[in-house]
């Protein structure tokens, strides 16, 4: 008689079973999965479910910005220590101020005063170099429209471009609204200045930093620092603790 493996008649009923060769060969080959679909054998380890990477920390900023400067200091280090990431945003208050009535802080009465003693305070709370700039608050459209031009070319270079600028307003005092400086602070890191300068007259460049306004506003960003996790607001430098615990707990 002859079965899944094929057979070989012997004498009487010593009846032996062989394997053909291509069966053999293709048993060889098939994974165990297979196999055990093949004689109808329970699957006992079913396949692991892939691990799906949590969506990066949206860090929404302003450069003239101290307390977004203060968190600009701390987030990276911050997330990286849950096995997050964080997608830098930078954006122009000048634009959410017209939407929400609101105005640098340094210029509402009584708060201005206020608000510059608890920057230096916070940086040193923080250990973080801090000098209030000279000119302030100023305009930061040709180092954000920067920002992400060098952000769709190299995400790393754009990292290390946001943090040269924010020290050199708040540490160094230059004025960052000038468009030199922003190029100068771009070229110490191997850009193509020229390229550069010439995108930041583009008018597609100005209307990706509106789209990204725009795109702020729409998720409710009114200030900076504004950082989202996981759909949950954060707002100001302040909210640190908070952050790293929700991401230690999973919310709460």
């Amino acid at each position: 008689m002859c079965g899944l493996f094929g057979c070989r008649r012997g004498d009487g009923a010593n009846l032996q079973l062989t394997a053909p060769r291509s069966a053999a060969k293709r048993y060889d080959r098939v994974s165990e999965q297979e196999r055990d679909a093949e004689f109808g054998i329970a699957d006992n380890h079913p396949p692991q479910k892939k691990e799906i990477m949590p969506e990066p920390l949206e860090f929404y900023f302003d450069f003239s910005s101290p307390y977004g400067y203060l968190a600009s200091e701390k987030i990276d280090d911050l997330a990286a220590r849950h096995g997050r990431e964080v997608r830098w945003r930078p954006i122009l208050l000048g634009v959410v101020f017209k939407q929400t009535g609101a105005a640098p802080l340094t210029l509402v009465p009584l708060k201005g005063e206020y608000s510059i003693r608890d920057f230096s305070r916070s940086a040193r709370f923080l250990d973080v170099a801090y000098q209030h700039p000279s000119t302030f608050p100023l305009a930061t459209q040709h180092a954000a429209r920067a920002y992400y031009w060098l952000h769709d070319r190299d995400r790393a270079t754009a990292r290390a471009f946001a943090h040269s600028v924010f020290r050199a307003l708040y540490v160094e005092g230059r004025n960052i609204s000038e468009c030199e400086v922003v190029l100068d602070l771009a070229a110490s890191h191997r850009v193509d200045r020229d390229g550069l300068m010439t995108a930041l007259a583009d008018a597609k460049l100005k209307d990706r930093l509106k789209i990204e306004c725009d795109t702020a506003l729409a998720k409710g960003v009114f200030g900076s620092p504004y950082i989202i996790v996981d759909g949950e607001p954060f707002f100001g430098v302040d909210r640190l603790p908070q952050i790293d615990r929700w991401l230690a707990s999973g919310g709460f």
